[in-house]
């Protein structure tokens, strides 16, 4: 313990005995007791603290790489983004929007035939 031996301590309580007095040094034990107690105890609190953290610091992690996984699945993700939608190309949208108008007259064109056709059978008919 320090290098302090059993003569280097009973010279040390020698002068204690005679520096602070036979009364006053069961008091002073008693104080010092319980200082080293109190010391004992606080480094055993932030040791016991210090152990939470870390285990802490292991759920956290374990939530950060769930969130990241399920970020980057979203990520990768079939579905399209604006970004995706813009990124496109813009020659690719053209034919697309006229094949879309093509299609709607081509549809009112075909009811209209449909309709004539029909007002040909009940002028045949009638």
């Amino acid at each position: 313990m320090f290098g302090i031996g059993m003569p280097e301590m009973i010279l040390i309580l020698a002068v204690a005995l005679i520096v602070i007095g036979p009364k006053k040094l069961p008091d002073l034990a008693k104080s010092l007791g319980r200082a080293f107690g109190e010391f004992k105890k606080a480094t055993s609190d932030l040791k016991e603290s210090l152990d939470i953290d870390t285990d802490f610091s292991g759920v956290t992690k374990t939530f950060d790489d769930v969130t990241d996984d399920i970020k980057s699945s979203v990520d990768d993700s079939t579905y399209p983004t604006e970004t995706d939608k813009t990124d496109a190309d813009p020659a690719a949208d053209e034919k697309t929007d006229e094949l879309k108008t093509e299609s709607e007259p081509k549809e009112s064109q075909a009811e209209d035939k449909a309709g004539d056709i029909e007002e040909n059978k009940e002028d045949e008919r009638g």
